[in-house]
């Protein structure tokens, strides 16, 4: 089994920063990918931030105030949330892609969900 725990969530005032962590672990072989996505309430999961071994994605959204890193050694996944703002509010999820064991397909894992919001 694979197991994704975040943390570093909670209240922000707008403008303010907060740095989320992710860190998998269990049966773990690869890592392909690992991201961010965040959910409100009535609205679909939608993408934040993703970073591969060669690459990064974010959304047009958050470009310019939120950073992906990770740390290969450790399996965890960084997002450096600047500036932030209160349509920023949301439960974010952490994702990976992992493969279990040597040629083995790659199945998405979720965290639980922590919470970000962002009020004065």
């Amino acid at each position: 089994q694979v197991q994704l725990v975040e943390s570093g969530g909670g209240l922000v005032q707008p403008g303010g920063s907060l740095r989320l962590s992710c860190a998998a672990s269990g049966s773990i072989f690869s890592i392909a990918g690992m991201g961010w996505y965040r959910q409100t309430p009535g609205k679909k999961r939608e993408l934040v931030a993703f970073i591969t071994r060669g690459s990064t994605n974010l959304s047009d959204s958050v470009k310019g105030r939120f950073t992906i890193s990770r740390d290969n050694a450790k399996n965890t996944v960084y997002l450096q949330m600047n500036s932030l703002k209160p349509e920023d509010t949301a439960v974010y999820y952490c994702n990976a892609d992992v493969s279990v064991y040597s040629g083995s397909r790659y199945y998405a894992y979720w965290g639980q969900g922590t919470q970000v919001t962002v009020s004065s």
